[in-house]
């Protein structure tokens, strides 16, 4: 009977956690999701440039991979530039994984000489106006997202060394691809993401994290920073942060309407000196 009991009582504890997992994930995520529903923020988004003009993305192109994920299929685009285990995974904003991201994947990989699978939240789907992007990013399932990532790191290896970068909607997916890929995450690198703000949670950093946020962001604004800053404090974990006189999304050179070269260029330095520090 003592080690039924005992056995139940594990099972509960297991399962309790599990839920104060997705409960803790699913929560932060909610938050930015329902930004969707905010018009300011949809029509700030401005319909993706078709021609995406970035740095020379070098010789090696990605290509389109599937992996496993809980017995389902996911997929994502790879770029493999060695055979050593340092990788990136990136993960896309509330447009999905279009060209923008492919090109980020692929001069992340050929700047630092290193993998980076960009992760595909959206099984598939990409928007290709404000409202077919709002729409994917409300419909996005948490809990099927959290099995994606689940295979990426399975995708990459037990041996990888892995850094994440996400912007907007996947900015704060970067930071929760850190704090559940434990000790085979070395950086973290969010963009103007959502933070956890559960301080339980960020205690499972393994990470230094770079954030890159805006002063002009109405939604990721000061105050958010500022409660993210003390939050990881609190928990016992490294940031720092970086805040550019510009607005939300400015990094992306595909919306030229927020776009600042100026800021984005400072940033992308700070983001690969952190990288090279890290990988």
């Amino acid at each position: 009977m003592k080690s039924t009991i005992l056995l139940a009582t594990s099972i509960l504890t297991v399962f309790s956690a599990q839920l104060t997992y997705g409960q803790s994930c699913c929560e932060a995520n909610s938050s930015f999701v329902a930004m969707a529903e905010d018009p300011e923020f949809v029509e700030s988004h401005e319909l993706p440039a078709k021609t995406v003009e970035h740095a020379e993305h070098g010789d090696v192109a990605g290509v389109w991979v599937d992996f496993e994920t809980d017995g389902e299929e996911a997929r994502g685009y790879a770029v493999v530039t060695n055979d050593d285990n340092r990788w990136i995974l990136v993960f896309h904003e509330w447009w999905g994984l279009n060209e923008n991201i492919q090109r980020e994947a692929e001069d992340w990989a050929n700047s630092l000489g290193v993998n980076v699978l960009a992760v595909d939240l959206y099984d598939g789907k990409v928007g290709a106006t404000r409202e077919e992007a709002s729409a994917l990013m409300q419909s996005a399932n948490a809990e099927r997202i959290q099995t994606i990532i689940a295979g990426a790191f399975d995708y990459v290896g037990d041996d990888a060394m892995v850094g994440t970068i996400g912007w907007c909607f996947g900015g704060g997916w970067s930071l929760q691809a850190a704090i559940s890929g434990g000790e085979q995450v070395v950086a973290c690198v969010m963009y103007y993401g959502m933070p956890e703000k559960d301080i339980e949670r960020l205690s499972e950093l393994n990470a230094p994290v770079l954030g890159i946020f805006a002063a002009k962001d109405r939604w990721i604004n000061a105050e958010v920073v500022e409660e993210f800053e003390e939050n990881m404090e609190e928990a016992g974990e490294e940031l720092t942060v970086e805040v550019y006189d510009a607005d939300h999304a400015f990094a992306n050179p595909s919306n030229p309407g927020v776009y600042d070269e100026e800021a984005a260029q400072d940033a992308r330095q700070k983001v690969f000196s952190f990288f090279t520090s890290k990988l």
